[in-house]
Formats: C-alpha cells, structure tokens, sequence
C-alpha cells in the first residue's frame, strides 16, 4: 500500500534534484564579454602600538562601530576572529576600482587609528592563536563542523587573511578564454598567484615551514568544500555537481535557534529526504556561501587563493596582474599557453591538493617552474596594463614587485624569514 507514495515521493525528489542543479548551472557563469572588475580585501585588525598584542572585544566593537559610520562605497563585512572584510562595487576599469577602493581603506585606517588600532597585511596572522569574536549561529555551527575535522578551521575562521579578485566568468566569450577556458586558467594561474604573492610563513611567532600557511590551512579542510570541482569538458555541470554533493555545514531551524550540524549529509542528501525538513532555495543560498574553493563561480570569477599583503598599497599589486592577465585579450592568449604546461605538476588531483599547489604553499617562487611561470606573467602584465588603461601608479607599483621579488625568486613571506635583503634573520 505504501508503494504509490513513496514512487511520487523519489519522483518529487528526483524533479527537486534537477531545478537545484539547472539553478546552479545557470548561475554560476555568466556569458558576455569581460567587462567589470571587483576586490574584496580582508585585514587583520592589530593594535597600532604592539601588532602581537591581543586587542580587548570593547575596543574592537567600538572600533566597528565607528567603522559602520563611515560613508563607504565598498562594503563593509566583519569575519569570525575579527578580521574587516571590504568589498568594492564592480568597476568598469582597475583603474576605478583601485581608486574607489583606495579612498574607502583611507577611511577606514584613520577611524581605526582613533581607536589606536590598525590594518596588518597578513595571510595569516604571525603572532595571536585563534580566538573567534563573531558569536552568530552561522559562525558557532562552523566552529563545531571544523572541529570534527582538527585544529586548522579555527585558524582558517580567525586568523587568515587573503585578497579576492573578482573578474567576470566571460563564459560564452569566443577566443581563446572563452566557453570555460578562463575557468582552466584560473586553477593554475592560481597556483603561480599563491606562490607569488604567499605572505604567511608564521605562526604564533614561529616559521611553520610554509610562505604561505593560509593556503596549506585551505589544503588541510574539508575537501568536499575547499578542492576544485574535478576538470571536464563542461565547467558548469561539474559545478553544479560539487555543490550538491558537498557536505552540508548547518541546517537552519524554523525557530531561528541553534542551527543543527549534520554529520555526513551532502546537498544531494538532503534533497533525497536525508533530514527532518527538505531544502529550500534558501537553504541552497546558504550552502553556498560555505564552499571555499580557490576559484568559486558567483556568475562572476572570485580567485580566493591569495594572501592579504603587507603595506598600504600592496593589495594593488595581485588585483593590476590579475585582472592583466585575464581581460587584456593579447596576454591571456600567451598567459594560457604559459600555465598550460604546469597541469602536469598539478596531474589529476584538483586544486589545492595537487603537487603543484602544495609547491607553491611551501616555497612560493624559490619552486623553479612556478618562479619561470611567475616571471613570464609578470612581464605580460605588464605589457598589458597600459592597454587597459591603468594609471602610472599601478604600473609602477607592478614593475617594484616584480624587480623586487619575481626577478629574484623571492615573495613576501621572504621577508619575514629572511629581511628584504635575503639574509637570513638572526
């Protein structure tokens, strides 16, 4: 008697399965031209005076609180350790976004500086452990998910910082980034940015033996929400695919208490009548924002494999050779060819697990093929830039970089072990 039932009920499933997965396809890549541009920059927040210092919950609330005033064109976002998240408006040029972006962070320091407190350009932070200052239900129910797994979520959610480059997907671009080709590109360009621009080779005041111990934090989570969607001919179904067979992270009550936090229970799952309640849109709203890969498809392209950098400016630095490399057609076309060859390091385990990705954490550009690969897109960005347009400044703030540490196979972290000159610290 119950046969009938339970048929209509897989065939209600299996109808819910299909939306959610045309849904995401349909999202995640949006066809068109390149065209806009966007960052999303997160600080450490440190004491002006002492950065090893813990700075006390009341200064940092009333810090935020006259950060929230502010009158910010980018938005403004706390993270769970304290860290201060801005994130531009799209801009039509990089130009634009750097001097939007730019105006606001003058904004943001002085406020900061009011409350004796500063921004720190830090991939991770060099000195404090891990404590959470964020005490949502969002953020308490990722505490306990990453527990299960170790002890690199909590630094993950407290103590890491990174610069995300927003570019759009130009999908359905013809040429040779389009129809997905941009999607390649990025898993391993990301690498040679990791490696570049790796800022994080300390931890509670120690070396860890990595330049980029944020990225080696993401290789050692969850793998169903921090590794690349496998490789294939179709960008979008792969994805669509990884959203729905990743491990779902909190179940929202109706009662807008606690949230619950399955145990092995994927998207999928959950669709098939593997909870109390079944998923709504919401929910799969939700689901995404919990995902962390390198390269995560918004309909836009955000690259999250990039440390936080040191100084004012630094920050501008991965957006210019980024966004160079992905929307002046003449230096994507040779970019592509340079990457290309360094899918045999990464081989068939996705990002940021492979070889080639762990290379890139560890010794950032003292690894010869990343420091080759590093060196040839560099040059084209630079080449590129004045074609797009980019102020002098932004060039010039690219050429320092590149003389100062891809001609000599150095990055950021060099300097925290070694000093700028290259010798090692005593």
């Amino acid at each position: 008697m119950t046969a009938v039932p339970e048929r209509a009920a897989a065939r209600r499933d299996a109808t819910a399965e299909a939306e959610y997965e045309a849904h995401l396809r349909g999202i995640c890549f949006k066809n068109g031209p390149p065209r806009l541009v966007g960052v999303e920059l997160e600080w450490l927040v440190h004491d002006l005076r002492d950065p090893a210092a813990p700075v006390a919950r009341d200064r940092l609330d009333a810090a935020f609180v006259a950060v929230r005033a502010l009158p910010l064109r980018s938005a403004l976002t706390l993270e769970p350790g304290g860290q201060l998240e801005l994130s531009s408006r799209p801009a039509d040029s990089l130009t634009a976004c750097v001097e939007t972006t730019s105006a606001d962070l003058s904004l943001v320091r002085e406020a900061l500086a009011r409350h004796g407190l500063r921004l720190a350009g830090h991939g991770h932070d060099p000195w404090r452990p891990p404590r959470r200052f964020l005490t949502d239900h969002r953020y308490t129910a990722m505490e306990r998910y990453f527990d299960r797994l170790g002890t690199a979520g909590r630094s993950m959610m407290c103590c890491t910082a990174s610069v995300q480059v927003c570019l759009d997907a130009g999908y359905a671009e013809p040429g040779p980034l389009g129809a997905g080709r941009r999607w390649r590109m990025a898993h391993l360009l990301g690498a040679v940015l990791t490696a570049a621009f790796a800022n994080s080779p300390l931890r509670l005041g120690a070396p860890t033996g990595y330049r980029s111990t944020r990225q080696a934090l993401w290789s050692a989570l969850d793998p169903g929400r921090t590794q690349a969607p496998p490789d294939g001919p179709d960008p979008r179904s792969a994805w669509a695919g990884y959203v729905l067979d990743a491990p779902v992270m909190f179940i929202r009550p109706p009662d807008g208490g606690p949230f619950h936090v399955p145990d092995r229970l994927t998207f999928r799952d959950w669709v098939r009548g593997g909870a109390d309640r079944r998923p709504t849109a919401e929910d799969l709203g939700h689901h995404l924002t919990t995902l962390f890969p390198p390269v995560r498809p918004r309909g836009h392209l955000e690259l999250r494999m990039i440390d936080a950098q040191p100084g004012e400016d630094g920050w501008i630095v991965p957006l210019a050779v980024t966004t160079a490399l992905f929307d002046d057609q003449q230096a994507a076309e040779t970019a592509y060819r340079t990457v290309k060859p360094l899918a045999e390091t990464a081989g068939d385990v996705p990002a940021p697990r492979s070889r080639l990705w762990s290379n890139a954490a560890r010794s950032g550009l003292a690894d010869p093929e990343l420091r080759s690969a590093a060196t040839h897109c560099f040059a084209l960005a630079l080449e590129a830039l004045p074609r797009l347009g980019a102020s002098p400044a932004i060039v010039a703030a690219v050429a320092e970089f590149t003389d100062r540490y891809v001609a000599r196979g150095r990055c950021p972290a060099d300097d925290l072990l070694t000093g700028p000159t290259g010798k090692e610290r005593p």
